[in-house]
């Protein structure tokens, strides 16, 4: 029997670098994963797949859009190759998967495919594709499994007419009609994908709004930006049905006045979330202890009810990002080692991987009023920024939220071009508690979206923006 200092259940982002953080600090290290490949769902079916479906249709939106106007001429019709765009996506997949095992075995940590599952607290059980088992012995274990697309009770997902973000990830055809339900991230991202490539998408969403964890004003900004795109939004839409007829897909509802909606499309998109995945662990066997939910229960170092197994990212509480997993990963290994690491959770960015992108770290607006925190906003249009103009990305804002007494940031919502990455910055700004004047009074970069933090900083600090 192979014996192990630390044995990683699951191979994503936060069981991966996990892995490599546990190998770094000395440990032997072991990870198992239950498919032929490593990376989990955010490097095969999720993060990784969309971010390349999403920047092949964007280039194609703008062929069609933009290139006239920017002076480009291109003869003939321009057309899509949905089956290569596919392929492509696969292509970015495999190379980055295969990152990931150059890594496992540059950093010395043993890989085992198969599904594993507890014998005890120091044992884990790996059953292989070929029927084989194998036992492992670990003195710690870290639980790294992820989690898997939602549903509704009612719905049937047959995976080809009513589907998950995995299989909208590699359809033969692109819809006609795509029906999403569910306005947050997942939909949103995956609707212009198709919406660029000339489906008509309409989004279903029970709440009043769409992204409705983020900051309200980034809700509005982006349904008004989506609607203009041609994406149609029904939202305080209850879904009581939905039932494949040939192919076609109905989907009922009740909306906010308790009338009946039908939506007929040829695509339906389930996209009400995702939960943890936790089957076939066993944890019974080791004592461990989850919710109803399947989610498993760590205290603030991220341990489990027994001593020795730690659970990580998508499988405990807290936002389900891959970011956050890493973090985590990390966390647990360096615990392990005796070192005393932290992690502040209202710092962990979100980001939604549109065209414009969305992005925010630490208190919404309406968290802030719900807390009673007095505190003061500071907003500035991309649209007054040379860079902006020139890249013709002209929609979105940045908003600062700081105490209205100590000038501290407090929150940070962003809409427009590259704010996934400029989000970094108010991050790094948080992080060392910085006030709005300490950013206004930080150069940046002309002429860049960056920019738009500074104005934003300014308008928060006795409202002197200087572009608007």
């Amino acid at each position: 029997m192979s014996s192990f200092d630390v044995a990683i259940i699951g191979s994503g982002p936060g069981g991966y670098v996990s892995a490599i953080r546990c190998a770094q600090l000395g440990f032997r290290t072991a990870i198992i994963e239950k498919y032929s490949t490593l990376g989990g769902t955010c490097l095969n079916v999720g993060c990784i797949p969309s971010k390349a479906l999403l920047d092949s249709s964007h280039h194609y939106h703008d062929a069609v859009t933009h290139f006239k106007e920017h002076g480009i001429d291109i003869p003939g019709d321009i057309k899509v190759n949905l089956e290569q765009m596919i392929a492509r996506k696969q292509a970015v997949v495999d190379q980055t998967c295969s990152g990931v095992k150059f890594l496992m075995d540059k950093n010395k940590i043993t890989v085992f495919e198969g599904i594993g599952s507890f014998k005890d607290a120091t044992h884990v059980d790996i059953a292989k594709a070929d029927g084989k088992k194998e036992t492992i012995e670990a003195k710690n274990i870290i639980i790294a499994t992820g989690s898997k697309p939602a549903s509704l009770p009612f719905i049937k997902l047959d995976k080809e007419r009513v589907i998950t973000s995995t299989e909208a990830l590699k359809l033969k055809e692109i819809p006609k009609h795509l029906i999403i339900i569910g306005g947050g991230v997942i939909g949103l991202e995956l609707g212009q994908v198709y919406l660029r490539l000339g489906a008509e998408v309409s989004v279903v969403e029970f709440l009043d709004r769409i992204l409705p964890g983020m900051d309200g004003a980034v809700s509005k900004e982006m349904t008004k930006i989506l609607k203009k795109q041609g994406m149609k939004f029904y939202t305080q839409h209850k879904v009581t049905a939905v039932e494949r007829k040939g192919n076609e897909v109905w989907v009922k509802a009740d909306d906010k006045s308790g009338n009946k909606v039908d939506f007929i499309a040829d695509y339906c998109l389930v996209a009400v979330g995702r939960k943890p995945y936790t089957e076939g662990l066993n944890l019974k066997a080791a004592g461990v202890k989850a919710t109803e939910r399947g989610q498993i229960e760590v205290n603030g170092h991220l341990q489990t009810n027994v001593s020795n197994i730690y659970a990580i990212g998508d499988v405990v509480r807290g936002a389900m990002l891959a970011h956050k997993a890493e973090e985590e990963g990390a966390m647990v290994a360096e615990i392990l080692a005796g070192q005393k690491p932290h992690i502040d959770y209202n710092l962990i960015p979100g980001v939604v991987y549109t065209w414009p992108e969305a992005a925010a770290v630490g208190k919404t607006e309406e968290e802030l009023k719900t807390a009673s925190v007095d505190f003061k906003v500071g907003s500035f249009p991309m649209r007054a920024l040379g860079r902006s103009r020139a890249s013709m990305d002209t929609d979105g804002f940045v908003k600062i939220l700081a105490d209205a007494k100590t000038d501290e940031v407090l929150g940070v919502h962003m809409v427009g071009a590259r704010v996934a990455d400029l989000i970094a910055e108010a991050v790094t700004a948080m992080e060392f508690r910085a006030s709005a004047e300490d950013i206004s009074r930080m150069s940046h970069a002309h002429p860049t979206y960056a920019e738009a933090v500074k104005e934003a900083a300014l308008a928060a600090t006795d409202n002197r923006a200087l572009h608007v």
